[in-house]
């Protein structure tokens, strides 16, 4: 089996935060830093270069691939912030159709900035996904 590519590291997430040009965008990731790791009771951590990852969990699927991964994440990308973990927690979907202005797919929600959100209805989504994968 191939090795999972995205592993925790000792890279800073403070340094990832300098390396975001957009001032608006830096204090987004920030403070959803802050949100997440008040949510999980977990300190934020790099997964790969480019995830800001909190706690961790292994899985194995019925292809026989397991590994490690973030309970819960995300990630400055080029037009939104891109969140990862969240369809874990209970009443997902009543909860995301309150969440406000987003995109989703199957693993991930995109805002564009956190303005557009409710911030308690995502601080319940990462809650509720972190303790459901620490099952």
């Amino acid at each position: 089996m191939p090795e999972n590519k995205t592993k925790a590291t000792d890279a800073s997430v403070e340094g990832y935060f300098t390396k975001i040009d957009d001032d608006a965008r830096r204090k987004d990731c920030v403070a959803l830093a802050k949100l997440m790791a008040k949510a999980t009771k977990e300190k934020p951590r790099m997964w790969g270069p480019s995830i800001v990852g909190f706690g961790s969990y292994h899985y194995k699927y019925e292809s026989g691939r397991e590994g490690d991964m973030c309970r819960v994440g995300f990630s400055s990308r080029k037009g939104d912030i891109s969140i990862y973990g969240l369809n874990a927690a209970p009443n997902h979907d009543a909860l995301v159709s309150k969440l406000g202005k987003h995109k989703a797919s199957k693993g991930c929600l995109y805002v564009r900035n956190l303005a557009d959100i409710d911030l308690d209805i995502l601080k319940q989504l990462v809650a509720g996904a972190a303790a459901a994968k620490e099952k």
